[in-house]
């Protein structure tokens, strides 16, 4: 699951996920724009949320740069209100609990954790261009603290501004 059947430069494969409001949001619904798509574990967990809040505060910079923010994680669309709410997220969630979109980007690996093997989602990010195809990957996001602003470097050197 955790080999991807597309590359770089590549059209990113469609799909239409629920967000925190229950609103079906599908990626051909930003087409014209850079879209930041971020993989996450766990909604509430301290890097989750850590990753989340480094977003919501450099949103205004995305958007200025044409750019949207979307998370993904396998929590339902209630877990996703309960976490906008408290911790006053401006960035759209997406619901994906059976993990088929986790999948498809890469994101949903076999994981090691106290010598115990399990699925779940890995930390990633693909930025992918207004035309619809995937710009850049970070397949495997180490420190959640600083990968906005890392993402928002890469967008800023795509488009020349870095």
């Amino acid at each position: 699951m955790s080999k991807v059947a597309w590359s770089i430069g590549d059209p990113a494969p469609d799909f239409c996920l629920p967000d925190q409001n229950g609103t079906e949001r599908c990626l051909k619904d930003y087409r014209g724009k850079w879209v930041v798509l971020y993989f996450y574990p766990r909604d509430n967990t301290s890097g989750c949320t850590a990753e989340a809040r480094e977003f919501t505060e450099l949103k205004p910079e995305f958007e200025r740069l044409g750019a949207v923010i979307l998370g993904v994680s396998k929590d339902s669309v209630q877990s996703h209100q309960r976490f906008v709410a408290k911790h006053n997220l401006g960035i759209t969630l997406l619901s994906d609990p059976e993990h088929q979109v986790l999948e498809t980007y890469g994101a949903w690996q076999l994981k090691k954790q106290c010598g115990r093997e399990s699925w779940g989602t890995v930390r990633s990010t693909v930025l992918i261009d207004p035309e619809g195809r995937i710009a850049f990957h970070w397949p495997r996001v180490r420190k959640a603290k600083g990968h906005a602003e890392q993402v928002l470097l890469k967008l800023k050197e795509f488009l020349g501004k870095a």
